[in-house]
């Protein structure tokens, strides 16, 4: 069994080298451009596309792709980074469940550093608050086993693809008889995102790169509508720089053709159907009401909450947690940013004022944010 295991892993990484072919990658690099620059004639424009995931806009800005094609494509971000989608209000919640007495607030690293209306859970837990991190909620059950004298409220951020761990966290809690574990759960679905995305007319994008982390949750015919409803062109990508180039590539083909479709290429992970079993989890333990998005607003049916047999595990059930009326920070544009309304150099803050040691909005904070991307890898003072 060792043996085989080993093989598989050597397998894996000998196919995922193929994805980072320097040699192979300039040539598509070279046939991207040149498709890209027949079509931005045919257009009088430049092509405008938009990754809808976090790790996209990393990978593109991280391998030098954005900068090398900025003359012959305009790459957009969505809302595809799950922190710096999270409303003001679920911030400053958060916070403010951090300075209850014996509590403690369990969370992903990203969320520690982004800004509430007047205060961070960094800032609060330099005050006291109890503010721990961990890998996997699977780790947060753990803790909270080990320390049954606290209550452990664990922070359920992100899309389909991390809710089928923190459920099964709760389910870890229920078989150990841990009883100090809770969950608030902001998670958010994809879908109705991008629907309220497309209801905007000024939006102007002629075609997406989409999630591989995600549609390996909910699978490829997921995105159908995009083309049978909007017409707009869709490729299913995966995040090494063959992957990136060849959904270009695909995009700028599908547009000088006239077809239409939805492609996937990011087949070594993500089915026609995705993952059933994921599916389910997630139907079993969450059920969909409108969320608050930032950048978008209110969404019907876009984020998920515990069902009504796990209230137990919902913490504003059991710790209900009184506001101040939320606000933007003043002059922060990562709405805008997360909508693909600008990029983050045209915000007037960006590099300025904000900065990824001195953050104003969330989109400079997360690793999956696009004003932390573009700082680091495509920004020169």
């Amino acid at each position: 069994m060792v043996k085989w295991i080993i093989k598989q892993e050597e397998e894996e990484r000998a196919s995922l080298l193929k994805f980072r072919d320097r040699q192979l990658s300039r040539k598509l690099l070279q046939e991207v451009k040149s498709r890209g620059e027949g079509l931005k004639e045919k257009l009088g424009r430049k092509p405008v596309f938009m990754e809808v995931c976090g790790t996209h806009t990393v990978a593109f800005s991280q391998t030098g792709l954005r900068k090398a094609l900025e003359d012959i494509v305009d790459l957009r971000s969505g809302p595809g980074c799950p922190v710096c989608v999270t409303d003001q209000g679920d911030i400053d919640r958060m916070i403010a469940l951090s300075s209850l007495e014996n509590v403690v607030l369990g969370t992903f690293g990203d969320m520690v550093r982004v800004p509430g209306s007047r205060t961070s859970l960094e800032q609060e837990k330099a005050r006291g608050g109890r503010v721990e991190i961990f890998y996997s909620p699977s780790d947060a059950v753990q803790w909270a086993r080990r320390n049954p004298g606290k209550q452990l409220v664990f922070l359920g951020i992100g899309f389909e693809t991390t809710a089928p761990a923190v459920a099964l966290s709760m389910q870890e809690a229920e078989d150990q008889g841990v009883k100090n574990y809770s969950v608030y759960s902001v998670h958010k679905l994809v879908i109705p995102a991008m629907r309220a995305l497309l209801k905007d007319q000024d939006l102007g994008v002629d075609g997406f790169i989409l999630p591989g982390h995600v549609s390996a949750v909910i699978g490829r015919k997921a995105f159908d509508f995009l083309a049978q409803e909007y017409n707009i062109p869709g490729v299913i990508a995966g995040f090494e720089p063959m992957d990136l180039l060849g959904a270009l590539e695909n995009l700028i083909y599908q547009m000088d053709s006239g077809e239409c479709r939805i492609d996937n290429q990011y087949g070594r992970v993500v089915r026609e159907e995705g993952n059933k079993t994921a599916q389910a989890v997630i139907r079993e333990f969450f059920d969909t009401r409108e969320g608050s998005w930032r950048g978008l607003g209110k969404i019907p049916a876009s984020s998920l909450v515990l069902q009504d047999s796990l209230q137990k595990y919902d913490a504003l059930k059991r710790f209900p947690v009184e506001i101040s009326r939320p606000f933007n920070p003043e002059g922060c544009r990562c709405g805008e940013v997360l909508t693909g309304k600008m990029i983050p150099t045209q915000c007037e803050m960006f590099g300025k004022e904000c900065t990824p040691s001195r953050p104003v909005g969330p989109c400079m904070v997360s690793s999956e944010g696009a004003c932390a991307a573009y700082y680091q890898y495509d920004f020169r003072e």
